[in-house]
């Protein structure tokens, strides 16, 4: 209820549709459709339905729902570089930020399989 609380107050899945973006939010396990009042409400009720209708398991792999937690899981690995950016100008973050990259894939290449076809 806390998070249903919020969606109404700050109206996130207007703005993400405002925007023609496309939210991969996972819906709860007993999602009930909202009023179509707004885009934001028709897109989660699209996320509801499909979800009923092709399961959860299958809905994250159609939706993209993996990769945003990919994406999640890079972000965390990120902050453990540090919480804040360094630098105040832009161009510098923008540097800053390809040096974190840099770190982060020279630390996972070692761990990452090379598989070659057999035969």
């Amino acid at each position: 209820m806390v998070v249903r609380l919020w969606e109404a107050q700050n109206g996130f899945r207007e703005t993400i549709a405002a925007r023609d973006a496309h939210a991969v939010i996972r819906p709860r396990k007993n999602a009930k459709p909202w009023k179509p009042t707004g885009a934001g409400a028709i897109a989660r009720n699209d996320a509801v339905h499909a979800q009923r209708y092709l399961g959860r398991t299958v809905w994250r792999r159609w939706s993209g729902h993996h990769r945003r937690s990919r994406v999640e899981t890079k972000m965390h690995c990120m902050k453990q570089l540090g919480q804040s950016l360094m630098t105040r100008d832009f161009e510098r973050q923008v540097a800053e930020t390809q040096v974190r990259i840099a770190i982060l894939n020279r630390y996972t290449a070692p761990g990452i399989p090379i598989t070659k076809p057999a035969g």
